[in-house]
């Protein structure tokens, strides 16, 4: 297999994986009707990473193969934001959170040091929800409300990602992003299986 064949399949399987990520997260909370272990500040803070990634792709006219599956990524953590909103009563929130993230979205692509000191600041942002994710699983020392799956597949998109970011753009931001993401989604991914109750069924 050439080095294009093979860009091409990470390319359209991780946009495949991506389209369904986080559905066994979100079908896991729809049965526990309950969020303990999710931790909403990792949400929060991986929404802005994916929108600030997303904005950096567009605003350099990188490929589009190499980010469409962020839209889907973004689509269904706001999914999951407003579940666990409805879970612990705080529907209301959803309103400021709408205005917060479409306004800091526009800002972003203001001015060229605007966008490129947000991406700096990406991989922070992102390492960011996955400690925060952590944290939230070392307190309640519980994950049966989170999807092994899910963070199977997420570390999967982004070993993909380091291989489509080398092939392609060469982007050592966006590399060091991805280096760095693969190594927390494999260490959440294995507390959530640390915490798993041996009783409990899988994902």
């Amino acid at each position: 297999m050439d080095r294009d064949s093979v860009l091409h399949f990470a390319n359209f399987s991780t946009l495949f994986a991506c389209m369904v990520l986080k559905f066994p997260q979100i079908l896991v909370l729809m049965r526990a009707r309950s969020t303990a272990g999710v931790s909403v500040n990792g949400l929060l803070l991986e929404l802005v990473g994916f929108i600030v990634f997303i904005s950096y792709q567009i605003y350099y006219d990188y490929p589009p193969p190499t980010y469409l599956e962020y839209p889907i990524l973004i689509a269904q953590d706001v999914i999951l934001l407003l579940l666990i909103l409805h879970y612990n009563g705080n529907m209301k929130q959803s309103i400021i959170y709408a205005a917060v993230f479409v306004g800091g979205w526009k800002l972003l692509t203001i001015e060229k040091w605007v966008i490129d000191l947000a991406m700096s600041l990406c991989t922070l942002i992102s390492a960011s929800s996955k400690l925060a994710q952590l944290r939230c699983l070392w307190a309640t020392k519980d994950s049966s409300r989170v999807s092994t799956l899910t963070w199977a597949l997420a570390t999967y998109t982004c070993l993909a990602r380091i291989f489509t970011t080398v092939v392609t753009t060469g982007d050592t931001q966006v590399l060091i992003r991805f280096v760095a993401m693969t190594i927390l989604n494999l260490w959440v991914m294995a507390t959530v299986m640390y915490y798993k109750p041996s009783t409990k069924k899988k994902d």
